[in-house]
């Protein structure tokens, strides 16, 4: 496909810069599956702990070379440094960052276009089907931008919550860039709350520019919560993290000096489960949209609201209004939404005429 002098000039940019991969993928949640997806939450789970379980083996091989070292029983042509440098290189492999760094690797890395979790999205075949939802083309709202339609995510079900599989994509890849921002400003002497800004004012400026507005016309609020959302988890890995009034246990612990997954945390309810909320949905957490592309997803809403109101026969507007609003926070942390003027409700859907935000 042949890209346009605009989107050719940002990925030239995006390269350039060194910006990690995921690059303006887009999704659509307006448009429900015509039956209902099986819910992948605990398969994606099990993929995702099977992954860090590479990431772990990985980690504890490079820790038993550096204890060889230490010991004076490494093969011949290892690479040893002094018994300071080893010990550096212990600490080193022990730390969060050690895992975070190792996990996102398995995760989160991709090439521009993307990650190895969307790759094994597109191949995997789920043990129940339909796992995935790909609206048509001519129903889309982006019939009026192909280039957004082309790189479309498809919409999945994980533990109850619908989302296009690119915000799994921005958990583990754009999340992992969260926490390293985050840990600099944090090293720079800055607090909690300024070092989340720092990192939170990074996403903003990138749906803003080359993952949003600027290429695609959609400024996502649920990227910016994904992308939040991935910070939390990695910053949990090997330390608990407080998501609401709940303590979560880290995934990850050292035994022995080596890193092994944390099965006194309920691992399988804890891993993904509690990040996974209605904030991904971008028909109840609603993007900003360009000019060019507001009309079309007013009316493509419009069509699409008898067929919502089937799904939610108890939904109100004030209902909707209220699910929505209360997406605008996450247990009272701000990750970034911001209110935009060509947005569209789906509350519109449950009163007589089109509400906008």
């Amino acid at each position: 496909m042949k890209l346009s002098p605009l989107v050719s000039m940002m990925l030239s940019v995006v390269l350039f810069l060194g910006v990690p991969a995921t690059f303006a993928f887009e999704t659509d949640q307006y448009n429900l599956p015509p039956e209902p997806l099986f819910d992948i939450g605990d398969e994606v789970t099990d993929h995702v702990r099977e992954n860090i379980q590479t990431a772990l083996d990985k980690l504890n091989a490079d820790i038993a070379v550096r204890l060889s070292c230490l010991d004076k029983t490494a093969v011949k042509g290892t690479k040893c440094g002094s018994e300071i440098t080893e010990k550096k290189a212990l600490d080193a492999l022990r730390s969060n960052d050690a895992a975070a760094e190792a996990v996102y690797k398995q995760l989160g890395s991709g090439n521009l276009f993307i990650t190895v979790t969307g790759k094994w999205f597109k191949e995997h075949k789920f043990s129940h089907e339909p796992a995935l939802y790909k609206v048509g083309f001519t129903d889309s709202i982006f019939i009026l931008m192909p280039i957004d339609y082309a790189t479309i995510s498809p919409t999945i079900r994980m533990y109850g919550t619908e989302f296009g599989t690119d915000k799994v994509e921005h958990f583990f890849q754009q999340g992992y860039q969260y926490y390293k921002l985050y840990n600099d400003a944090a090293a720079k002497g800055k607090t909690a709350k300024e070092a989340e800004k720092k990192a939170v004012d990074w996403g903003k400026r990138t749906e803003r520019t080359y993952f949003g507005m600027l290429v695609s016309g959609v400024y996502s609020n649920a990227d910016l919560y994904a992308n939040y959302a991935g910070m939390r988890f990695y910053q949990g890995l090997g330390s608990p993290v407080q998501i609401g009034s709940t303590t979560r246990s880290p995934t990850l612990v050292l035994k022995d000096g080596k890193w092994q997954i944390n099965e006194a945390a309920n691992i399988n309810e804890t891993l993904l489960k509690p990040f996974v909320t209605d904030h991904m949905n971008e028909a109840f957490n609603p993007s900003g949209y360009s000019f060019i592309l507001y009309p079309t997803v007013k009316r493509v809403v419009k069509n699409q609201c008898s067929a919502w109101q089937k799904a939610y026969p108890q939904m109100t507007r004030d209902i909707a209004t209220k699910r929505s609003t209360d997406l605008e926070l996450w247990n009272g942390e701000d990750y970034g939404f911001a209110k935009k003027g060509h947005s569209v409700a789906i509350a519109s859907c449950f009163d007589e005429k089109l509400v906008t935000q």
